[in-house]
């Protein structure tokens, strides 16, 4: 299990430059191919990440319920970081409450690219469920339950990139 309160990280070196893996990051039909939580099923438009303030709708699946998941950017440094906070994007992911559609749920995923030699970078995926409610952040135990899948996200991306 995660350090509880700590942001749960994972990285990995890959053999690809920074700019090359960026782009990949910031092409939500991409994703796709690189979850290892098996709940992305594909991203509903076709363009790529531009900056902070950009929102890219996901759809998802979990428990063999199919819903949206609305991913509006927080950060964003080019070739080298970007963040986003889901929100839910219909009524399964905001728990049946109208009023929770389009609100960010507290946590946030990202990934930070640090330069490692000649065309190699350190991948960090990181899940910071700092601001999420208690019944969040018990349900994916401190954030201890994406450890596997970020791992298998990261490996995938590696296979990508190289």
């Amino acid at each position: 299990m995660a350090e509880e309160g700590k942001p749960v990280e994972v990285s990995r070196r890959i053999e690809a430059s920074a700019a090359r893996i960026f782009e990949i990051l910031v092409s939500p039909q991409r994703h796709i191919e690189f979850d290892g939580s098996g709940m992305l099923r594909g991203a509903v438009f076709d363009r790529p990440i531009s900056g902070v303030g950009d929102a890219f709708p996901m759809k998802m699946n979990r428990e063999n319920r199919d819903y949206l998941m609305l991913n509006h950017v927080v950060e964003f440094e080019q070739d080298r970081r970007v963040f986003w906070e889901p929100a839910p994007g219909d009524l399964l992911p905001a728990g049946g409450e109208p009023s929770a559609v389009g609100i960010p749920a507290g946590y946030r995923w990202g990934f930070i690219l640090t330069p490692d030699g000649d065309d190699a970078t350190v991948v960090t995926e990181v899940f910071d469920y700092g601001s999420a409610p208690l019944e969040i952040r018990q349900a994916v135990r401190e954030g201890g339950e994406w450890i596997e899948a970020i791992t298998v996200s990261l490996e995938r991306l590696e296979k990508i990139c190289t």
